[in-house]
């Protein structure tokens, strides 16, 4: 029985099929197929059921992904042991775009030289799988459902409509700064279906979005821990109720007592929570400023 067969088989058993566990391992579902076949024939006996919907476990299967996953759990701990006796540990902590840019700002509370770990950012819109160690923390919108992660409740997001601070451009004619690409996050869904015919201009990246609509290129959803910190932005409507989130702290079962692990975790839960006046977008900064001038 090969063991690089049986961490495919965790990836598909967790994934739920062989297109999901492709994206995660970068295998095309033909070769996992096969590899899975292989170990069926290893094992004596099906460890799936294949149905349109995914891969589902057979009785054998269940049990084989219990005793699969106490050898991860074993080899992720000689993992962590020879890390321990060979230098400085990396913690590699997954967000979105904004939720990384507001760590970052804050890095000086998160991370000091003499710690005995180095801080790695992974900015991602889909979730980092955290199950096969591509990230050790990660800040998701939800809590987490698969059975091997651990989740706090630090906090909750809100979001409203941002212009900038001269109705210039598109701004003046209503118009509307949207994402290319298909809509991945739930502002850019709310907005395509609630604007998406006054989308006039778009940018691939968030950051791209914030310059345009600072330029009065268009209204945009932004979230309110950015809009209100951003002295060039106004907000021009209250909040927007369905995209208020939750913002959770994700780990490893395996890592998250790692004294490094716990040691991140723990401030940036703190810092979080210490920011929540500005994530929940209370007050409302926008009261304060002066309402977008009109252009000339």
């Amino acid at each position: 029985m090969d063991w690089n067969d049986l961490k495919l088989f965790l990836d598909v058993a967790r994934l739920g099929g062989l297109s999901a566990a492709g994206r995660a391992t970068g295998l095309s579902p033909a070769t996992l197929g096969r590899r899975i076949a292989a170990l069926e024939t290893a094992i004596g006996e099906p460890l799936f059921v294949r149905q349109r919907t995914g891969y589902h476990l057979t009785p054998a299967g269940l049990e084989l992904l219990e005793h699969a996953g106490e050898i991860q759990s074993g080899i992720n701990a000689i993992h962590r042991w020879q890390a321990a006796r060979h230098g400085d540990r990396v913690v590699r902590v997954s967000a979105g775009y904004w939720t990384t840019n507001f760590l970052a700002s804050k890095i000086s509370e998160l991370w000091h030289p003499e710690d005995n770990f180095r801080v790695e950012f992974v900015t991602a819109n889909e979730k980092v799988d955290i199950g096969r160690h591509d990230a050790d923390l990660g800040i998701r919108n939800a809590r987490p459902t698969e059975q091997w992660l651990a989740g706090q409740l630090i906090g909750k997001v809100t979001f409203a409509l941002y212009a900038g601070r001269k109705l210039i451009g598109g701004t003046a004619e209503g118009m509307f700064v949207g994402l290319s690409g298909p809509a991945q996050t739930p502002s850019a869904r709310w907005l395509e279906a609630h604007h998406g015919d006054r989308i006039g201009v778009r940018g691939n990246d968030a950051a791209s979005i914030r310059e345009l609509v600072v330029s009065g290129a268009g209204l945009s959803v932004l979230p309110c821990f950015v809009g209100d910190a951003d002295p060039r932005l106004v907000r021009v409507a209250g909040q927007i109720p369905e995209l208020t989130s939750e913002h959770w702290l994700v780990s490893h079962h395996d890592e998250r007592h790692a004294p490094h692990v716990r040691r991140l975790s723990g401030r940036i839960a703190t810092l979080v929570r210490k920011q929540q006046q500005l994530f929940r977008g209370e007050p409302p900064q926008a009261d304060k400023r002066s309402a977008p001038d009109a252009a000339g």
